[in-house]
């Protein structure tokens, strides 16, 4: 570091010493990159995909599909239901069965606050995989 010579009588300059600033600023800088949390994921989803030839549609038998229509009917594999007896008989369905897997289909015309009471009320009969199904894939 070299010494500047000023124009004033005493001939002292004052110049700040930046290289202790420096040091400080790269360790909090690595400080700050070690402790910062990683990007936050969100729920893992499965995207559906379009149904092909080669997959037979008995592949699921077995698979619980709950279905949302026009006006807030409720039907479970094309039984009749209603919302107060939704709950209990997912629970009798479910209540021998390992695998706790069902789907949710909403008419086009059914407002979501349908499906979102329908997959509530699915979660509380215990059910621990719930899946969407989409409408016909338009190409």
């Amino acid at each position: 570091m070299g010494i500047a010579v000023s124009s004033n009588r005493s001939g002292l300059a004052s110049e700040p010493n930046i290289v202790p600033l420096i040091d400080v600023l790269l360790v909090l800088i690595i400080i700050f990159m070690v402790i910062t949390p990683k990007t936050p994921t969100g729920l893992p989803t499965l995207t559906p995909q379009p149904e092909t030839s080669q997959m037979p549609k008995s592949s699921q038998p077995d698979a619980v599909v709950v279905q949302i229509m026009q006006g807030g009917k409720i039907m479970i594999n094309g039984d009749q239901s209603t919302w107060d007896t939704l709950g209990p008989r997912l629970a009798d369905i479910f209540k021998e069965r390992a695998d706790k897997i069902a789907f949710v289909k909403g008419a086009d015309e059914a407002p979501f606050a349908y499906v979102a009471r329908a997959i509530d009320i699915m979660r509380g009969a215990g059910i621990e995989h719930i899946g969407l199904m989409p409408g016909p894939v338009k190409s």
